[in-house]
């Protein structure tokens, strides 16, 4: 008996609706926990990188040097980093073109992060939509399975002349996995969906706070640029 009522005994034995079922949750599953190890990894890598460019941006090094390296290392370097340098970036493009005006100045650098805030973003954020699907989508699925599960069982029930728990049971049993899968897919895809998307808001809390100090240091240079000169740096202002 506990050989026939046993996980796979159960699911080698149910119809083939519930079975399609079953696979599609579990193919669903193993889609859900990738993604959820890929964007571990990289959301990890995103928090390396931030660290390692604050940590250089506030130890004392020119703008110049800054936006060098981060010229040097656009595909290693951070989300932060690779905003910054696009700052820089119309900063100096807009320097070459001796517009003087610092209203017109700041503007143009903080519309350049901005956009390439965005585009961290939406990188960032990839995939989630992915596990908010899995997670709210899965239990009905898998209710699905257990109502045609259960609808094919009491359809073979009623042929029969004499109904006892024995010949109930397997039936109700085999619908009742298709519940247990499509809950065993959502509720990581759920967790890890929440967990992800509390740590992508706190890094982009984190780079628009960079973005408003990085502004203010180039307004202060630029208010001081007769005195400081060409090169200036970020700390010590």
């Amino acid at each position: 008996m506990n050989q026939d009522m046993s996980i796979l005994e159960l699911v080698r034995h149910a119809s083939f609706v519930v079975q399609l079922v079953m696979l599609l949750l579990l193919v669903g599953s193993v889609a859900s926990w990738t993604a959820i190890f890929r964007k571990l990894r990289a959301l990890r890598q995103v928090k390396r990188g931030d660290d390692e460019f604050e940590r250089d941006f506030w130890s004392g090094k020119s703008l110049n040097e800054l936006f060098a390296a981060a010229a040097h290392n656009a595909r290693d370097g951070g989300p932060m980093q690779r905003i910054f340098a696009s700052g820089m970036r119309e900063f100096q493009k807009l320097r070459e073109r001796r517009i003087g005006d610092a209203a017109t100045l700041l503007d143009g650098a903080r519309r350049a992060m901005r956009a390439s805030f965005q585009r961290e973003m939406d990188a960032a954020e990839a995939g989630l939509s992915f596990l908010a699907s899995v997670g709210s989508v899965s239990p009905y699925v898998g209710l699905f399975g257990t109502v045609w599960g259960i609808m094919h069982a009491f359809t073979g029930l009623g042929a029969l002349q004499q109904v006892t728990l024995s010949t109930v049971a397997p039936g109700i049993a085999e619908a009742l996995v298709a519940t247990a899968l499509g809950l065993f897919a959502a509720i990581p895809a759920v967790v890890a969906y929440n967990r992800f998307a509390r740590d992508i808001d706190r890094t982009a809390i984190r780079q628009e706070t960079f973005m408003e100090e990085f502004s203010n240091i180039l307004q202060r240079n630029l208010a001081g640029q007769q005195m400081a000169g060409p090169q200036f740096g970020a700390g010590g202002m």
